[in-house]
């Protein structure tokens, strides 16, 4: 896990396993909506999630496209945008997959105003 908003395309013509930007169509509609959310996030917003074990990634306004950061060949997002015209972006919300339910709590106090926003926006 990470705490990052990302966006299309997460698959690239070269299919290298990371950092290559793959533009989509809609490229800036897309930042739009991933800053919207990213902005409101207190941690996602720094660009420095800090994960045990990648402490060192960082993500610019806390928001990256999908194949920059690592390549999906396949994935939903890009499906979904292709074939149904639907704009989607995948929020990564915490460093772990699993949070313990003690921690959901603070998760939602994280993620409330980044949620209103980013439904504002849409």
């Amino acid at each position: 896990g990470s705490v990052v908003a990302s966006y299309p395309y997460d698959d690239s013509p070269t299919h290298r396993l990371t950092g290559v930007y793959s533009k989509s169509a809609d490229d800036e509609v897309f930042k739009y909506l991933a800053k919207a959310y990213a902005s409101h996030h207190p941690i996602m917003r720094t660009g420095k999630p800090n994960c045990p074990g990648e402490e060192g990634e960082t993500f610019p306004e806390g928001i990256t496209n999908g194949a920059q950061w690592y390549d999906v060949e396949g994935g939903m997002q890009d499906y979904n945008y292709v074939w149904a015209n639907c704009f989607e972006i995948t929020l990564e919300l915490s460093c772990c997959k699993y949070p313990p339910t003690s921690e959901l709590p603070k998760e939602w106090e994280n993620n409330r105003e980044s949620l209103l926003a980013f439904i504002e926006k849409v």
